[in-house]
């Protein structure tokens, strides 16, 4: 199993959810986030003071499937999230050891 997490700009999050579907995604985590990466943010003007964000809102996607299916679910989110400019986002995929479903007790792949 993996975990991919995802960090893409809160606009695109209906185009995501829909392209994941479409490749068998049953389930997913959307957390609001706020960061920052090569951009390191940009300047506002507010109330005639320029001042500095820092940290972009963004939000983190959190998905765990079995091996077969992360391939597609990533080029699925590379697909919809991509704008073609600077603060797109990130897509990191990690080894999950275990998967415990509480309601059940099922484990590994049956539990996702």
């Amino acid at each position: 199993m993996k975990k991919i997490e995802a960090v893409i700009k809160p606009f695109k999050l209906e185009d995501v959810k829909e392209a994941l579907a479409g490749v068998g995604v049953e389930g997913m985590t959307v957390t609001e986030v706020k960061g920052f990466g090569r951009q390191k943010g940009h300047t506002e003007i507010y109330r005639g003071s320029e001042y500095t964000v820092d940290f972009l809102p963004k939000l983190k996607l959190e998905i765990v499937l079995p091996d077969g299916a992360v391939e597609a679910a990533v080029n699925a989110i590379l697909k919809t999230a991509k704008t073609g400019k600077i603060g797109d986002g990130k897509i990191f995929v990690l080894p999950i050891d275990e998967a415990v479903r509480i309601r059940t007790e099922e484990r590994g792949d049956q539990a996702v």
